[in-house]
């Protein structure tokens, strides 16, 4: 058995499922682009987190969301996971 560090807590868990999200788009200064952020809210709001995207990836990244029913998100990397897969399919 391995030895889990205690305690275990919200901070002890790296990787977590989307649960909600929400797309906000930023105004630059006059005649600057504007800025568009991702706010992910995982495992029913246990942890949150906000990502700045530039237009094409969130745009790729609206694609993902919409057509993948689960997401999962690694804290520590701040990598995206999507879909799921069972082993010897």
């Amino acid at each position: 058995m391995p030895d889990v560090p205690q305690p275990l807590t919200d901070n002890s868990v790296k990787v977590r499922q989307l649960t909600h999200y929400q797309f906000s788009w930023i105004a630059g200064e006059a005649g600057q682009p504007g800025t568009y952020t991702l706010q992910l809210v995982l495992d029913q709001g246990a942890w949150e987190e906000v990502l700045t995207l530039d237009p094409d990836d969130a745009d790729n990244l609206q694609d993902l969301l919409t057509n993948t029913g689960t997401v999962h998100y690694d804290i520590e990397r701040r990598v995206l996971m999507f879909g799921v897969t069972s082993t010897g399919s």
